[in-house]
């Protein structure tokens, strides 16, 4: 994430706000010197009108100022924070799935949204404090050296020691606000991990002890938190006791220069307002200063967070340039390196829907591969079963078909198009996907349903529902498809929200279905039409299947046995039972009707 980039765009707004505010800092700046000949004009009885008129309009402008200023200011806070989280989302939800599975979700969500806050802090009004407090303390030196130079050596010399002292503290609060973040982090992380998981907590009855642990975690947060108030709570009484000390001196030598005609009583009631003036402009630049360090530690969170690694939407000018770069063996000249991408990313009609050629891929570098050197082809249509032992690599040929993981060796084709070609969005419009757990998300019926196709008609909808065995639970919900469900899809049963999952698939008319489990969570009659409306489906486009339930495999054109990341044979139901001992072993025991599905 480039945070300078998102400040530019904004910097119309941050820079008339601070204009604004610097004009205010002029005015500011005027009104001892106008008070200074408000006296003398009393002590000379000369009219006062005009002179208070004056100062009464420079404090109204002072206001009106520090008003727009703040105001202006304030929108571009907001604009930046808008931008720095429409951005963080958006590749959030375009990262790698690899990438995105090692974060905690809870920092996630405090990154993006209190970290974000924070930052706007010290990407807008921080800055401009620091830039307005900046030129006012400047300003209220320079004139107080011309009023009396001697006087401004001394109270320098009590606000130096001051400022040096606030300055170290800023500098601390910066350190205690880093471990603060990540405290609120672990305790936002330790929360979504229980309430993940409500129901496992209260069936082992560890309430209490799930309780303690978020008290810790929180806990934790509040004593780093009480340590960056504490460190900030000592920056104003370290300038106040500059300030005090700077006053009595200012006032005890004034007083004796003017006693002895030394110093006019004008210019040494201007040199006192000038350092009251002083000391709040000191404070905010040393408080905007404290919150500035603060937002660099959320600035820096946010950006780690930018960071994750990106999907790549891979397109027939990359590999063109890929194609081009491959030496004697590739095209010669990039216009025929981008005829033979387009060629590899364009469909071929007859071509096997699903066709994997000696695909190797492992999760981390040191790990087994979790799919060994696998080639199979199947055609556009039918119905195929994948059975193995848990850990064999099952879904994890599902996760490299829709490319959420990129195989490490090996070519994958869809419809003849070499799959690392195609756009996302296209590669991921040939396919449905059901996974096992069914995620729905909070809303209607309706809105889950047609989350793949906005623009699905009525009539498709009905066909989906059929097809899905859910037209009659739809019509028995109170509103039927504008039923509201909860998180998670709370409402509906687990084989309710399962088919649900399935109808959603099915309404995007997919070229590939891929089914993770799809039938775990149904009862046998709705097992018994999901399994024929996946006959039906398999006429026009090939179902792949990831089945326990030996009735699912018995009636698939093929099955692939895949065992330890390797495809160890493929066939019938009743040739596998003949050739194939892991087959024969995973239908009378994991596949048997009495087994349990996992």
């Amino acid at each position: 994430m480039n945070i300078s980039a998102i400040v530019r765009r904004h910097r119309l707004l941050l820079g008339s706000g601070t204009l604004l505010g610097l004009l205010g800092t002029v005015a500011t700046l005027v009104q001892p010197l106008l008070i200074g000949d408000l006296i003398k004009a009393v002590a000379l009885d000369e009219p006062l009108l005009w002179p208070i008129v004056l100062i009464g309009a420079l404090f109204a402008a002072d206001a009106l100022l520090a008003a727009v200023h703040f105001y202006l200011i304030g929108r571009a806070g907001e604009n930046i924070v808008l931008d720095m989280r429409t951005t963080l989302t958006g590749r959030l939800l375009h990262s790698q799935i690899r990438a995105f599975n090692k974060l905690e979700h809870g920092d996630v969500f405090t990154r993006t949204l209190a970290d974000t806050s924070i930052a706007r802090v010290a990407l807008s009004s921080s800055v401009a404090q620091m830039i307005t407090a900046g030129f006012t303390s400047v300003g209220c030196i320079a004139v107080m050296a011309w009023i009396d130079w001697r006087m401004l050596l001394a109270t320098a010399g009590c606000l130096g020691v001051a400022s040096a002292v606030a300055l170290g503290l800023a500098r601390a609060v910066r350190r205690a606000a880093v471990q603060n973040r990540e405290d609120t982090s672990d305790y936002g992380s330790g929360l979504l991990r229980v309430l993940g998981a409500l129901t496992t907590v209260k069936a082992s009855r560890a309430e209490r002890r799930e309780a303690e642990r978020l008290a810790g975690l929180a806990d934790g947060a509040r004593v780093s938190g009480i340590h960056v108030t504490r460190l900030s709570a000592m920056l104003m009484p370290a300038m106040n006791v500059g300030t005090q000390v700077s006053l009595a001196v200012v006032i005890a030598w004034g007083m004796a220069r003017t006693a002895t005609g030394a110093l006019p009583i004008e210019d040494l009631t201007a040199f006192i307002m000038y350092l009251f003036y002083l000391v709040s402009p000191l404070v905010m630049l040393f408080m905007a200063l404290g919150e500035f360090q603060q937002g660099r530690a959320a600035i820096d969170r946010v950006k780690d967070l930018a960071d994750v690694e990106q999907e790549t939407p891979a397109d027939p000018a990359e590999a063109a340039e890929a194609a081009n770069a491959a030496g004697p063996d590739g095209p010669a000249d990039p216009q025929a390196a981008a005829k033979a991408a387009a060629t590899g990313a364009r469909t071929v009609e007859g071509a096997p829907a699903v066709e994997f050629s000696n695909v190797t891929f492992s999760y981390t570098e040191d790990a087994a591969p979790a799919v060994d050197g696998i080639s199979f082809s199947l055609p556009a249509t039918g119905v195929t079963a994948v059975v193995g032992p848990s850990g064999a690599g099952k879904t994890t040929l599902f996760q490299l078909i829709e490319r959420f993981f990129v195989p490490d060796s090996g070519t994958i084709r869809l419809s003849g198009a070499d799959a690392a070609r195609l756009p996302l969005d296209e590669l991921r419009s040939r396919i449905g996907l059901v996974e096992q757990e069914a995620p729905l998300m909070r809303g209607t019926v309706r809105d889950n349903l047609v989350y793949a196709r906005p623009d699905a008609t009525d009539e498709e909808i009905r066909e989906a529902l059929a097809a899905a065995h859910l037209t009659d639970v739809v019509q028995a919900l109170p509103d039927g498809l504008d039923t509201e469900l909860g998180e998670s899809g709370t409402g509906l049963s687990g084989g309710q929200r399962q088919r649900l999952a399935i109808a959603r698939s099915l309404l995007t008319r997919p070229a590939v279905l891929l089914l993770d489990e799809a039938t775990s969570h149904l009862d046998s009659d709705s097992e018994r039409a999901l399994r024929d409306a996946i006959d039906t489906i398999g006429a026009r486009c090939q179902v792949l299947t990831i089945a326990h339930r030996i009735s699912t495999t018995i009636g698939a054109d093929r099955i692939l046995v895949v065992e330890e990341g390797r495809l160890r044979a493929s066939g019938t139901h009743a040739e596998l039972m003949d050739s194939d001992s892991t087959y024969r072993r995973l239908a009378s025991h994991q596949l048997a009707p009495s087994g349990a599905a996992s």
